[in-house]
Protein backbone atom coordinates (compact mmCIF):
# COMPACT_ATOMS: atom_id res chain seq x y z
CA UNK A 1 0.00 0.00 0.00
CA UNK A 2 1.58 3.44 -1.23
CA UNK A 3 1.17 6.06 1.78
CA UNK A 4 0.27 9.63 0.76
CA UNK A 5 2.34 12.33 3.23
CA UNK A 6 0.84 14.44 5.29
CA UNK A 7 1.14 17.17 3.30
CA UNK A 8 -1.17 15.75 0.56
CA UNK A 9 -3.78 15.05 3.51
CA UNK A 10 -3.56 18.55 4.48
CA UNK A 11 -4.69 19.82 1.51
CA UNK A 12 -7.19 17.65 1.30
CA UNK A 13 -8.67 18.73 4.76
CA UNK A 14 -8.10 22.19 3.86
CA UNK A 15 -10.00 21.93 0.86
CA UNK A 16 -13.05 20.04 2.99
CA UNK A 17 -13.14 22.39 5.66
CA UNK A 18 -11.08 21.32 8.49
CA UNK A 19 -8.97 24.35 9.99
CA UNK A 20 -6.19 22.35 10.79
CA UNK A 21 -4.39 18.41 11.00
CA UNK A 22 -1.74 16.39 12.20
CA UNK A 23 -1.28 12.74 12.82
CA UNK A 24 -0.06 10.33 15.92
CA UNK A 25 0.28 7.08 16.55
CA UNK A 26 -1.69 4.58 18.34
CA UNK A 27 0.22 4.00 22.07
CA UNK A 28 -1.93 4.49 25.17
CA UNK A 29 -2.24 8.12 26.38
CA UNK A 30 -0.88 7.30 29.59
CA UNK A 31 -0.64 10.80 31.25
CA UNK A 32 -4.40 11.39 30.28
CA UNK A 33 -5.46 7.64 31.53
CA UNK A 34 -4.02 8.31 34.97
CA UNK A 35 -5.22 11.99 35.11
CA UNK A 36 -8.73 10.72 34.36
CA UNK A 37 -8.75 7.66 37.00
CA UNK A 38 -7.61 10.22 39.26
CA UNK A 39 -10.51 12.84 38.86
CA UNK A 40 -12.87 10.08 39.08
CA UNK A 41 -11.41 8.35 42.09
CA UNK A 42 -12.11 12.37 44.02
CA UNK A 43 -15.36 12.39 42.62
CA UNK A 44 -14.79 15.30 39.90
CA UNK A 45 -16.32 13.71 37.46
CA UNK A 46 -20.31 13.73 39.08
CA UNK A 47 -21.30 10.82 37.54
CA UNK A 48 -20.08 11.92 33.83
CA UNK A 49 -19.77 9.41 31.98
CA UNK A 50 -18.04 9.56 28.61
CA UNK A 51 -14.28 8.63 28.55
CA UNK A 52 -15.15 8.09 32.83
CA UNK A 53 -16.80 5.22 32.29
CA UNK A 54 -14.32 3.43 30.45
CA UNK A 55 -10.98 5.02 30.82
CA UNK A 56 -8.73 2.25 30.23
CA UNK A 57 -10.35 2.21 26.47
CA UNK A 58 -10.51 5.93 26.12
CA UNK A 59 -6.78 6.14 26.06
CA UNK A 60 -6.05 3.53 24.44
CA UNK A 61 -6.49 3.98 20.83
CA UNK A 62 -4.65 1.03 19.50
CA UNK A 63 -8.09 -0.88 20.79
CA UNK A 64 -10.28 1.01 17.78
CA UNK A 65 -9.54 -1.55 15.66
CA UNK A 66 -7.01 -4.45 15.04
CA UNK A 67 -3.73 -3.11 13.13
CA UNK A 68 -4.55 0.80 13.21
CA UNK A 69 -1.41 2.43 13.39
CA UNK A 70 -2.01 6.37 12.77
CA UNK A 71 -4.37 9.12 14.20
CA UNK A 72 -4.86 11.99 11.79
CA UNK A 73 -6.70 14.67 14.27
CA UNK A 74 -8.34 17.85 12.79
CA UNK A 75 -10.40 20.64 14.60
CA UNK A 76 -12.18 22.73 12.81
CA UNK A 77 -12.89 26.23 14.46
CA UNK A 78 -16.67 27.48 14.93
CA UNK A 79 -17.84 31.07 15.38
CA UNK A 80 -17.49 32.15 18.72
CA UNK A 81 -20.99 34.52 20.53
CA UNK A 82 -20.73 37.38 20.12
CA UNK A 83 -22.53 40.33 21.96
CA UNK A 84 -22.22 42.95 19.19
CA UNK A 85 -24.53 41.02 16.68
CA UNK A 86 -28.25 40.44 16.31
CA UNK A 87 -29.47 37.16 17.88
CA UNK A 88 -31.08 35.15 15.25
CA UNK A 89 -34.55 32.98 15.90
CA UNK A 90 -36.25 29.66 13.89
CA UNK A 91 -38.53 30.74 11.66
CA UNK A 92 -41.36 28.44 12.55
CA UNK A 93 -41.31 29.88 16.30
CA UNK A 94 -43.26 32.87 17.41
CA UNK A 95 -40.74 34.93 19.34
CA UNK A 96 -42.76 37.91 21.35
CA UNK A 97 -40.81 41.44 22.02
CA UNK A 98 -39.43 41.31 25.58
CA UNK A 99 -39.64 37.78 26.27
CA UNK A 100 -37.00 36.30 28.63
CA UNK A 101 -34.50 34.53 26.36
CA UNK A 102 -32.10 31.07 27.20
CA UNK A 103 -28.52 31.53 26.11
CA UNK A 104 -27.38 28.55 24.02
CA UNK A 105 -22.93 27.77 23.78
CA UNK A 106 -21.79 28.69 20.79
CA UNK A 107 -20.83 25.40 19.38
CA UNK A 108 -24.35 24.27 19.07
CA UNK A 109 -25.26 27.15 17.15
CA UNK A 110 -24.39 25.92 13.98
CA UNK A 111 -23.80 22.32 12.91
CA UNK A 112 -20.18 22.29 13.59
CA UNK A 113 -20.11 18.43 14.45
CA UNK A 114 -22.06 17.82 10.95
CA UNK A 115 -19.18 19.81 8.91
CA UNK A 116 -16.45 18.05 11.11
CA UNK A 117 -18.04 14.82 10.15
CA UNK A 118 -17.76 15.38 6.41
CA UNK A 119 -14.76 16.62 6.69
CA UNK A 120 -12.85 13.98 8.31
CA UNK A 121 -14.82 11.57 5.82
CA UNK A 122 -12.75 13.59 3.13
CA UNK A 123 -9.79 12.61 4.13
CA UNK A 124 -11.02 8.75 5.06
CA UNK A 125 -12.17 8.23 1.73
CA UNK A 126 -8.46 9.85 0.41
CA UNK A 127 -7.13 7.19 2.48
CA UNK A 128 -9.21 4.19 1.02
CA UNK A 129 -8.33 5.21 -1.96
CA UNK A 130 -5.03 3.94 -1.43
CA UNK A 131 -5.99 0.54 0.14
CA UNK A 132 -6.18 2.02 3.76
CA UNK A 133 -8.80 0.80 6.28
CA UNK A 134 -10.41 3.86 8.29
CA UNK A 135 -12.83 4.85 11.04
CA UNK A 136 -14.06 8.37 11.78
CA UNK A 137 -14.18 9.22 15.23
CA UNK A 138 -15.45 12.12 16.92
CA UNK A 139 -17.57 13.01 19.98
CA UNK A 140 -17.04 9.31 21.22
CA UNK A 141 -16.26 7.86 24.51
CA UNK A 142 -13.97 5.59 22.50
CA UNK A 143 -11.44 8.08 22.79
CA UNK A 144 -10.07 10.95 24.63
CA UNK A 145 -9.97 13.27 22.05
CA UNK A 146 -8.38 16.36 23.86
CA UNK A 147 -5.61 14.70 24.84
CA UNK A 148 -4.65 12.81 21.71
CA UNK A 149 -4.98 16.04 19.97
CA UNK A 150 -2.67 17.44 22.36
CA UNK A 151 -0.08 14.82 21.57
CA UNK A 152 0.10 15.22 17.64
CA UNK A 153 0.44 18.92 18.61
CA UNK A 154 -2.53 20.77 17.54
CA UNK A 155 -2.17 22.75 21.07
CA UNK A 156 -1.91 22.37 24.70
CA UNK A 157 -4.47 21.76 27.16
CA UNK A 158 -4.93 24.67 29.08
CA UNK A 159 -6.06 25.34 32.66
CA UNK A 160 -9.65 26.07 31.32
CA UNK A 161 -9.30 22.23 30.44
CA UNK A 162 -9.75 23.11 26.89
CA UNK A 163 -7.29 22.43 23.97
CA UNK A 164 -5.49 25.62 23.10
CA UNK A 165 -4.44 25.85 19.64
CA UNK A 166 -2.18 28.78 19.29
CA UNK A 167 -3.92 30.02 16.13
CA UNK A 168 -7.38 28.86 16.35
CA UNK A 169 -8.04 28.75 20.00
CA UNK A 170 -10.04 26.70 22.24
CA UNK A 171 -13.83 27.66 19.91
CA UNK A 172 -12.89 24.06 17.36
CA UNK A 173 -14.40 20.78 17.82
CA UNK A 174 -12.20 18.00 17.56
CA UNK A 175 -12.52 14.52 15.76
CA UNK A 176 -10.36 11.92 14.14
CA UNK A 177 -9.69 9.26 11.49
CA UNK A 178 -7.88 6.07 12.36
CA UNK A 179 -6.32 4.17 10.12
CA UNK A 180 -4.01 0.82 9.36
CA UNK A 181 -1.85 3.31 6.85
CA UNK A 182 1.94 4.14 8.72
CA UNK A 183 1.51 8.37 8.09
CA UNK A 184 4.48 9.98 9.05
CA UNK A 185 4.49 13.29 10.18
CA UNK A 186 6.17 15.89 12.57
CA UNK A 187 4.63 16.96 15.96
CA UNK A 188 5.90 20.05 17.11
CA UNK A 189 3.74 20.11 21.04
CA UNK A 190 3.60 23.69 21.29
CA UNK A 191 4.34 25.22 24.73
CA UNK A 192 1.89 25.82 27.61
CA UNK A 193 0.83 29.55 26.82
CA UNK A 194 -1.24 29.79 30.04
CA UNK A 195 1.52 30.52 32.07
CA UNK A 196 0.31 32.08 35.21
CA UNK A 197 -2.75 33.59 33.54
CA UNK A 198 -5.56 32.73 36.09
CA UNK A 199 -8.42 34.69 34.23
CA UNK A 200 -10.59 31.32 33.52
CA UNK A 201 -10.42 29.93 37.41
CA UNK A 202 -10.86 33.61 38.67
CA UNK A 203 -14.56 34.33 36.65
CA UNK A 204 -15.79 30.96 36.67
CA UNK A 205 -18.79 32.03 38.25
CA UNK A 206 -19.18 28.36 40.21
CA UNK A 207 -15.35 28.22 41.00
CA UNK A 208 -15.62 25.07 39.10
CA UNK A 209 -11.75 25.38 37.71
CA UNK A 210 -9.35 25.85 40.58
CA UNK A 211 -6.56 23.49 39.78
CA UNK A 212 -4.70 24.04 36.43
CA UNK A 213 -6.60 22.02 33.88
CA UNK A 214 -9.15 20.20 36.35
CA UNK A 215 -12.62 20.56 36.12
CA UNK A 216 -14.72 20.02 38.96
CA UNK A 217 -17.74 18.99 36.82
CA UNK A 218 -19.81 19.26 39.99
CA UNK A 219 -19.65 22.94 39.69
CA UNK A 220 -19.85 23.17 36.68
CA UNK A 221 -22.61 24.89 34.47
CA UNK A 222 -22.16 23.23 31.35
CA UNK A 223 -22.29 19.55 32.57
CA UNK A 224 -25.83 20.45 35.11
CA UNK A 225 -27.41 21.26 32.70
CA UNK A 226 -26.81 17.88 31.06
CA UNK A 227 -27.21 15.73 34.22
CA UNK A 228 -29.97 14.06 35.80
CA UNK A 229 -32.16 14.73 38.44
CA UNK A 230 -33.05 18.20 40.00
CA UNK A 231 -30.49 21.19 39.35
CA UNK A 232 -28.30 21.67 42.16
CA UNK A 233 -30.20 24.87 44.12
CA UNK A 234 -26.58 26.62 44.86
CA UNK A 235 -26.30 27.04 41.74
CA UNK A 236 -29.65 27.92 40.13
CA UNK A 237 -29.05 31.95 40.59
CA UNK A 238 -25.52 31.26 39.23
CA UNK A 239 -26.93 29.87 35.86
CA UNK A 240 -28.48 32.96 35.47
CA UNK A 241 -29.77 32.85 31.26
CA UNK A 242 -27.82 29.86 30.31
CA UNK A 243 -30.20 27.54 28.75
CA UNK A 244 -27.87 24.59 27.14
CA UNK A 245 -23.92 25.26 27.86
CA UNK A 246 -21.29 27.72 29.33
CA UNK A 247 -18.61 29.79 27.28
CA UNK A 248 -17.68 31.77 29.73
CA UNK A 249 -14.01 29.73 30.41
CA UNK A 250 -13.73 30.50 26.57
CA UNK A 251 -14.96 34.10 26.07
CA UNK A 252 -12.78 34.90 29.25
CA UNK A 253 -9.45 33.44 27.63
CA UNK A 254 -6.88 35.92 26.69
CA UNK A 255 -5.68 33.10 24.03
CA UNK A 256 -9.06 33.93 22.02
CA UNK A 257 -8.20 37.27 21.61
CA UNK A 258 -5.91 37.12 18.51
CA UNK A 259 -7.61 33.60 17.39
CA UNK A 260 -7.62 33.38 13.80
CA UNK A 261 -11.09 33.36 11.62
CA UNK A 262 -12.93 29.61 10.88
CA UNK A 263 -12.25 28.43 7.28
CA UNK A 264 -15.96 28.35 6.54
CA UNK A 265 -18.86 28.55 8.35
CA UNK A 266 -21.93 26.10 9.20
CA UNK A 267 -25.77 27.35 8.49
CA UNK A 268 -26.25 29.34 11.89
CA UNK A 269 -29.03 28.12 14.06
CA UNK A 270 -30.22 30.08 17.40
CA UNK A 271 -28.34 31.46 19.25
CA UNK A 272 -30.88 32.21 22.23
CA UNK A 273 -34.63 30.84 22.83
CA UNK A 274 -37.71 31.83 23.59
CA UNK A 275 -38.20 30.84 27.28
CA UNK A 276 -41.94 31.12 26.95
CA UNK A 277 -42.36 29.53 23.73
CA UNK A 278 -40.54 26.61 24.74
CA UNK A 279 -42.15 26.23 27.76
CA UNK A 280 -45.27 26.01 25.60
CA UNK A 281 -43.78 23.74 23.24
CA UNK A 282 -45.33 19.85 23.27
CA UNK A 283 -42.88 16.77 23.63
CA UNK A 284 -42.63 16.12 20.43
CA UNK A 285 -42.12 19.94 19.04
CA UNK A 286 -39.22 20.20 21.41
CA UNK A 287 -37.51 17.31 20.10
CA UNK A 288 -37.80 17.88 16.84
CA UNK A 289 -35.88 21.43 17.96
CA UNK A 290 -33.80 20.47 20.47
CA UNK A 291 -32.92 16.82 19.79
CA UNK A 292 -29.56 17.62 18.42
CA UNK A 293 -28.65 18.48 22.33
CA UNK A 294 -27.70 16.22 24.45
CA UNK A 295 -30.30 15.83 26.81
CA UNK A 296 -30.67 13.26 30.02
CA UNK A 297 -32.75 9.78 28.64
CA UNK A 298 -33.73 11.76 25.94
CA UNK A 299 -36.40 13.26 28.13
CA UNK A 300 -37.60 16.99 26.99
CA UNK A 301 -38.79 17.50 30.77
CA UNK A 302 -34.81 18.13 31.56
CA UNK A 303 -35.53 20.98 28.85
CA UNK A 304 -37.91 22.50 30.61
CA UNK A 305 -36.31 22.11 34.00
CA UNK A 306 -33.33 24.31 32.46
CA UNK A 307 -35.82 26.73 31.15
CA UNK A 308 -37.88 27.21 34.48
CA UNK A 309 -34.45 28.06 36.37
CA UNK A 310 -33.38 30.89 32.98
CA UNK A 311 -37.42 31.79 33.63
CA UNK A 312 -36.61 32.27 37.36
CA UNK A 313 -33.86 34.41 36.65
CA UNK A 314 -35.53 36.64 34.32
CA UNK A 315 -36.99 40.18 35.57
CA UNK A 316 -40.31 39.25 34.19
CA UNK A 317 -42.19 40.14 37.00
CA UNK A 318 -45.24 41.46 35.32
CA UNK A 319 -45.35 39.91 32.47
CA UNK A 320 -49.12 37.08 32.33
CA UNK A 321 -47.87 35.14 29.67
CA UNK A 322 -45.11 33.99 32.19
CA UNK A 323 -47.41 33.89 34.85
CA UNK A 324 -49.97 31.57 32.41
CA UNK A 325 -46.53 28.75 31.61
CA UNK A 326 -45.57 29.23 35.06
CA UNK A 327 -49.47 27.84 35.86
CA UNK A 328 -49.31 24.88 33.30
CA UNK A 329 -46.10 24.21 34.90
CA UNK A 330 -46.92 23.76 38.45
CA UNK A 331 -49.89 21.07 36.89
CA UNK A 332 -47.32 19.20 34.85
CA UNK A 333 -47.10 15.57 35.26
CA UNK A 334 -43.42 15.55 35.87
CA UNK A 335 -42.53 16.21 39.68
CA UNK A 336 -38.89 17.66 38.05
CA UNK A 337 -40.47 20.63 35.93
CA UNK A 338 -43.54 20.86 39.22
CA UNK A 339 -40.27 21.12 41.60
CA UNK A 340 -38.57 23.81 39.04
CA UNK A 341 -41.72 25.78 38.28
CA UNK A 342 -41.61 26.11 42.42
CA UNK A 343 -39.02 27.69 42.18
CA UNK A 344 -39.37 29.78 39.26
CA UNK A 345 -42.39 30.95 40.52
CA UNK A 346 -41.06 32.26 43.97
CA UNK A 347 -37.91 33.96 42.92
CA UNK A 348 -39.98 35.94 40.59
CA UNK A 349 -42.48 36.75 43.85
CA UNK A 350 -45.30 34.83 42.27
CA UNK A 351 -45.95 33.03 45.18
CA UNK A 352 -50.02 33.96 44.69
CA UNK A 353 -49.68 30.83 42.05
CA UNK A 354 -49.02 28.26 44.72
CA UNK A 355 -51.79 28.94 47.02
CA UNK A 356 -53.24 26.38 49.48
CA UNK A 357 -55.30 24.87 46.93
CA UNK A 358 -52.49 24.10 44.39
CA UNK A 359 -49.95 22.56 47.31
CA UNK A 360 -51.99 19.91 47.38
CA UNK A 361 -51.97 18.90 43.51
CA UNK A 362 -48.11 19.30 44.06
CA UNK A 363 -47.33 17.55 46.01
CA UNK A 364 -49.35 14.15 44.57
CA UNK A 365 -47.35 11.51 42.83
CA UNK A 366 -44.26 12.84 44.13
CA UNK A 367 -42.26 9.31 44.84
CA UNK A 368 -38.64 10.93 45.76
CA UNK A 369 -40.19 13.87 47.47
CA UNK A 370 -38.40 16.76 45.42
CA UNK A 371 -41.38 18.98 44.97
CA UNK A 372 -42.13 18.65 48.76
CA UNK A 373 -38.86 19.23 49.51
CA UNK A 374 -38.46 22.59 47.21
CA UNK A 375 -41.52 24.04 49.06
CA UNK A 376 -40.00 23.27 52.48
CA UNK A 377 -36.86 25.28 51.23
CA UNK A 378 -39.35 28.17 50.73
CA UNK A 379 -41.54 27.62 54.10
CA UNK A 380 -44.52 27.19 51.84
CA UNK A 381 -45.60 23.48 53.67
CA UNK A 382 -44.64 24.89 57.04
CA UNK A 383 -46.83 27.93 56.41
CA UNK A 384 -49.78 25.87 55.54
CA UNK A 385 -49.41 23.17 58.89
CA UNK A 386 -49.74 26.89 60.75
CA UNK A 387 -52.83 27.83 59.41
Amino acid sequence: MWVPNLENIKQVATKAGLDDIAVTGVEPLVEARAAIEERKRQGLHAGMNFTYGNPERATDPALLFEGAQSILVAVRRYKPPSVDEPQTSNPGTKVRLESPKGLVAAYVCSDEYGMLRQGLTAVANYLEGFGARTEVVMDDNRLADRAVAARAGLGWLGRNTMLLHPQLGSWTVIGSVVTDAPIQGQSENPHDGCGTCRRCSTDCPTGAIDEFGVLDANKCLAWLLQAKGTFPRRYRTALGDRLYGCDDCQVLCPINDEAMNASGTALPKDSKVDIVALLDSSDEELMKQFGHWYIPRRRPEYLRRNALIVLGNSRSHDDLEVDRVLENCLMASEPLVRSHAVWAALRLGKKHLIGPDVVGSLVEHDPDGIVRAELEEWGILLDLDSQ
